[in-house]
């Protein structure tokens, strides 16, 4: 159940953090699923490390930690997918 979880989190945290970064993202949802989970436990390290992994109630701090990694693993998880196929799907684009 646990994996369950962090597909339906990662994928929540990819969405959100495509939201929020400006201009338009080109990974498909997948690998943004991927990215999502990745930044939910980065986050939940950085959060366990500064010490508040876990409190009473809703951790809305281990949460922003988790939406700020997921931000910049979008990001920059983008910009990898880009430089990797962007230059193909465009030489696509062109020959149709």
């Amino acid at each position: 159940m646990g994996w369950l979880w962090a597909i339906i989190v990662g994928f929540i945290l990819g969405l959100i953090a495509k939201a929020i970064i400006p201009g338009k993202q080109h990974s498909p949802l997948w690998l943004t699923t991927i990215f999502g989970i990745i930044g939910g436990i980065i986050g939940n390290a950085v959060a366990h490390a500064v010490g508040v992994g876990s409190t009473r109630g809703i951790d809305w701090i281990r949460h922003l930690f988790q939406l700020v990694a997921a931000v910049i693993i979008v990001g920059l998880g983008d910009m990898a997918y880009m430089a990797l196929w962007g230059n193909k799907k465009r030489q696509r684009a062109q020959q149709m």
